[in-house]
Parts: structure tokens; sequence; C-alpha cells
């Protein structure tokens, strides 16, 4: 798999696409309405929420 989803902060809308699409429930809105990756322990790096992101806020990192 790809690794962990990166945010930017600058980058993210709050649109919550990603929050809604992520199969593993990994990703959560903060209190600044920015996608924040809550698990991390149950993240498989599956890139949806990459794929998702209409402004191109996350990219996978690499492990």
């Amino acid at each position: 798999m790809a690794g962990k989803p990166e945010i930017d902060a600058d980058e993210c809308t709050g649109c919550g696409i990603c929050v809604d699409e992520c199969p593993n429930e990994c990703l959560e809105l903060g209190s600044e309405d920015v996608a924040v990756l809550v698990k991390d322990d149950i993240c498989d790096g599956c890139a949806t929420c990459e794929e998702s992101c209409p402004t191109e806020a996350i990219t996978m990192t690499e492990q």
C-alpha cells in the first residue's frame, strides 16, 4: 500500500468527502474543519481519501 495520508491544512476546505469515503473510518474533521487522521493504527493506506479529495489536500506518505 501507499502509506498514510498527510493532510495539507492550507489546502483542506473541510468538505468532509474524505471522511465519508474512508472505508476504515480513519479520518474526522478537526476543530478547525480540517481533516485529521485519527485512527492511524487501522489505516491500511488504500488512498481512497487522496483519490476523493477535490482540492488535492491529501497525499500518501511513504511507509
